[in-house]
This record gives C-alpha cells, structure tokens and sequence, in this order.
C-alpha cells in the first residue's frame, strides 16, 4: 500500500472545493433572489440539500484526483488529469449560465457538454485506477439528474 502524501491529498480535495466555491459566487445571491419564484417542477429538491451534496461531490472528486496523481506519471496520467481540470472548468462555467446569467437554455447546453466530459474523465480514470474511476458516479449520476432538472426548468420558463 502507497504511503499517503497528506500535503497532496489536501490541494487534490481543495481544487474542486475551490471551484465549487467560485461557482457559488454566481449561485448564492440567484437562490434567495429570482431563483425561488421561477417555475420549478414538484420534484425539485429543496435548497438546502444542494451545499452537502455538492461538498460531498467536491471531495470525492479531489480524493479520485489524489488517485490518479498519485501514479507514475506518464501520457495517461497526464491525459486525465487535464480532462479532470477541462470538467472542473465546466463545473464552473454552469453556474455562471444558469445563475449568473439566468440563461436556463444556453446552461442546458453547457451541462451536456459537461456530463461528456464527467464521463470521458471518469473512463480515464477507471483505465489509471479503478477506485478513482468509480468515485466519480456518484458525480456523473448527480449531474444526470441536474441535467433533467435544468431542461425542466428551462421548458417551464
């Protein structure tokens, strides 16, 4: 068994903390403004339930990244940690369509460009380390669902 290399551990864990962080720039003013009087369908979970799923989601994503890093380094590994930045991007980038820009459509668009991505990062990572690799469903299920519910709200709106 690999020796843990703790001070790599926390940067793995903070990089998608961070982004999750610059993404709630653009969500928390939207969710106690414009966000709760728009249609929404029946099925919506509540707000609450939105800030310990997705601190959950951050870190096993940084604990999956700690994975891969942690491997000799080669073109594989290299090729997975840019898909793993490429969707943190996206992550981001979400937000500011959906919140920050109100543009339900235009963010729809982006959240399957982003499930490809979660994808195409979560296959790399299972071919580097299966652990890794299987860390990111819970991820990938979660923006299904999210994706579903952005394309509900945009038809509703």
């Amino acid at each position: 068994m690999k020796k843990i290399n703790f001070g790599k551990l926390s940067l793995s864990i903070a990089i998608p903390l961070v982004a999750g962080f610059l993404g709630s720039f653009f969500t928390s003013s939207s969710v106690k403004t414009w966000y709760l009087i728009i249609n929404k369908p029946s099925w919506n979970p509540p707000s609450w339930l939105f800030a310990p799923v997705w601190t959950t989601l951050f870190i096993l994503m940084g604990i999956a990244l700690y994975l891969i890093w942690s491997e000799k380094m080669n073109t594989r590994v290299r090729m997975a940690i840019k898909l793993f930045a490429a969707q943190m991007f996206l992550n981001v980038l979400w937000s500011v369509f959906f919140f920050g820009m109100g543009n339900f459509w235009l963010a729809f668009g982006e959240i399957i460009v982003l499930w490809v991505f979660i994808f195409a990062t979560m296959r790399s990572f299972l071919l580097i380390n299966k652990t890794a690799g299987w860390l990111l469903l819970p991820y990938l299920l979660w923006v299904s669902f999210a994706s579903f519910l952005n394309f509900t709200i945009a038809s509703l709106n």
